[in-house]
């Protein structure tokens, strides 16, 4: 349940609109509800900002059926990862609204209203093998309602590809960078941007990338200040955390307007 979901309950009690046993049902699974194989965290918007978000690895398409209803009962958005086309097969024989994007692997259905804030999050990719990665990253930030664009397929082997769009890059809050191979481009990036820069590894490559292991420790050991990095293919990890920046200086802004 979303804090203006919450809000929204408690000024209709108090206008009578909504008696107080319906407002108590209303709010009776949380903090959480089980299932019996799995807790599902109703009180994760209102800690952190967005609701619980699924990871499909590992589950069974019942079981991800099963989170994602029980999440979408609440009204708020939903973001599930990592799905496949039989996880998503599971949730549409239930919530015919569902969304699966065949490239991400993400299933979401949106049921707030869009709120866009204020500041861009660049996306830049490396190459198109990469693209599975930064567009989990994309549809994370979609779905936590913040503005992005893409800058794809601009790899340091053709960097004039990325110089290309420097200037356009600059204008962003925050820069999400994917490569496999060696992963040198977050380090490029973070030499042209004054905005802080969020690095993703990816399983791209062969022989001695080890699957990612050598871009993350390139990554890792950026010369580039304001880097910083998360795990190897980790899109949904990158967009959260980008989402967060950014929804904290849209609050910094707010607060010194009043």
């Amino acid at each position: 349940m979303e804090p203006g979901q919450v809000r929204t309950l408690l000024e209709l009690v108090r206008s009578g609109e909504k008696s107080v046993d319906d407002a108590m049902s209303a709010l009776a699974n949380l903090p959480f509800e089980s299932l019996g194989y799995a807790n599902v965290d109703h009180h994760r918007a209102l800690r952190c900002g967005f609701p619980e978000v699924i990871l499909c690895q590992g589950k069974s398409p019942a079981q991800v059926a099963g989170i994602f209803e029980r999440l979408a009962a609440t009204g708020g958005n939903v973001l599930a990862t990592r799905a496949s086309r039989e996880h998503f097969t599971a949730v549409a024989a239930t919530r015919s609204d569902a969304q699966y994007d065949e490239i991400s692997r993400c299933i979401t259905i949106r049921q707030l209203e869009r709120r866009p804030t204020h500041g861009t999050i660049a996306l830049v990719c490396a190459g198109t093998g990469d693209l599975p990665v930064i567009e989990e990253a994309r549809i994370t930030c979609d779905i936590m309602d913040q503005l992005t664009e893409s800058y794809y397929d601009v790899g340091v082997a053709g960097i004039h590809r990325l110089l290309a769009n420097t200037n356009e890059i600059r204008r962003a809050r925050v820069v999400i960078v994917a490569a496999g191979m060696e992963g040198a481009l977050a380090s490029v990036v973070g030499g042209l941007v004054e905005a802080p820069v969020i690095a993703v590894p990816t399983s791209v490559g062969y022989g001695a990338s080890f699957n990612g292991l050598a871009p993350l420790l390139t990554m890792l050991n950026s010369c580039a200040p304001g880097v910083s990095v998360v795990n190897i293919d980790n899109g949904f990890g990158a967009g959260y955390l980008a989402s967060m920046i950014n929804r904290m200086a849209n609050r910094a802004q707010e607060s010194n307007r009043s």
